[in-house]
Order: C-alpha cells, then structure tokens, then sequence
C-alpha cells in the first residue's frame, strides 16, 4: 500500500462534500500528516519559484489547489504581491475558496481545462502543482499534462511539480538502515519493511518517469531540474519536486 492508493480525482470530488472530514481529509491526507507541516511546505515551494514572493502582479495558476492551509497561504502570498492567482480544480473543490478579486477559478480537471486558462491568461507566470501530479498518471496522459504546462508559461516563468511519490526513492530509503529505524519507528514493531526490486510497481511513478519528463522538458527548450524536498517535510524521505523554467 502506497500513499496516494485508491485515490484519484471523482473520489476527491466526493471527499470534499463530506462534512464530517477536516481539510486536510478532503485532500486525501490524515490531519498528522500535514498538520504543523504547513508553513515548511509553503516556505519550501517559494524557495523554488522564487519569483512568487521577488515580484508583483504576476499570473499565477495553482492546479489542484485543494482547499488546505497549503492553498490559503498560497492565496495569502498572491494577494499580499497583487498577483493574479487562477485556480484549477473540481468545482466542488473551489467553493470552498472565497469569491474574491484576484482570484479566477477555472472548475474542471487540468489538462482539460487548458483553452480556458489560456483565454483567461494569455500566459502565466509561477505555476504550483503540489501533490497531484500522481492522480494525473492515473487520471489523464502525464505528456498531455507536461505540454499544456510549458504552452501557459511566460519567457522567464517558473513550475513547481512538487511532492511526487516516487517508488524507486521510497524502496532506497526503506532498504537502508534508516529507512528500516524509520520504519520500525513508525509502526512500533521490529519488523523490517517490505522492499522488492526489479519488479513491475503498475500505475506508480518512479525514476525513469520523472527522469523522463526532466528529459522531455529540456528538449523543449526548457530548464528542468529534480530537486529534493526540505528534510523538514513529511514526506521528504520519498517524494520529489520537479522545477521546469523557461529561460
């Protein structure tokens, strides 16, 4: 069983609806996963699109913003940076961000959701994709999803395709003496965690992925990068961020 297992995004629409979850629930996250995190995620993402705190009045398209305290710090910094912040997500996600000026939301499931953006943009900026670039493996066509992405940003803009799970990273870390104290650790037993190689993991993203659509972007004439997350993040020991600008 993985992190993001039995997720995708018709069960986000339906998790959203339910009153009995907290915030972070709605997002597919038990509370002592994120809560206390939120400030080291946000300070973690604006280390890698630095431009969203350097500058003022950009366009900013945050896909799959949620409706955690992640998504209202990234509202905050946009509105205090008079930036324009358009959020795609599913409606039932949005309305539970307020209505106001600076914010445009554009309800659906990115990539599908392309032309309107671009309509509504003419180009942007700082895109945020954090957590979601799993569901869009399993949902949609990850190549679709990466062209749309670099056909939206601007000459000098920046991506962060933030906090993937990455199978291959995970089963180094739970073969190594760390990830076996980890492990241990998390459950309260002795027992060592289990980690096969060389074996098919179907719908996981792994190295060859993102190493993948690093490739893919540098040949589209783009920079990109894999970079790791802040230790101080909840899953730093088995997810990556991807950075993608356009020089």
């Amino acid at each position: 069983m993985n992190d993001y297992d039995g997720y995708n995004y018709e069960v986000f629409r339906n998790l959203v609806k339910d009153p009995n979850l907290s915030l972070n629930e709605k997002i597919g996250f038990p509370d002592h996963y994120r809560k206390g995190f939120d400030d080291y995620i946000v300070a973690d993402i604006v280390s890698k699109v630095p431009i969203i705190k350097e500058r003022k009045k950009l366009k900013v398209l945050d896909i799959g913003a949620g409706c955690s305290e992640v998504a209202i710090k990234i509202q905050n910094i946009c509105k205090e940076q008079q930036h324009e912040l358009f959020l795609s997500d599913s409606k039932e996600m949005l309305d539970l961000t307020p209505d106001v000026s600076f914010i445009t939301k554009v309800p659906g499931m990115f990539p599908s959701t392309f032309s309107q953006i671009k309509d509504a943009t003419q180009g942007v900026d700082v895109i945020i994709c954090y957590s979601v670039f799993h569901y869009i493996f399993v949902d949609s066509n990850v190549w679709k999803f990466l062209d749309s992405l670099m056909l939206l940003l601007n000459d000098g803009g920046q991506i962060i395709i933030g906090d993937i799970p990455n199978i291959s990273k995970r089963k180094r870390f739970f073969a190594s003496d760390n990830g076996v104290k980890y492990h241990q650790s998390f459950t309260n037993t002795n027992e060592k965690p289990d980690v096969k190689f060389n074996c098919l993991e179907a719908g996981k993203v792994d190295d060859n992925l993102l190493l993948s659509v690093v490739l893919k972007c540098q040949s589209s004439g783009f920079d990109a990068y894999i970079i790791p997350q802040d230790k101080n993040l909840p899953f730093a020991n088995r997810r990556d961020d991807i950075i993608i600008r356009r020089p």
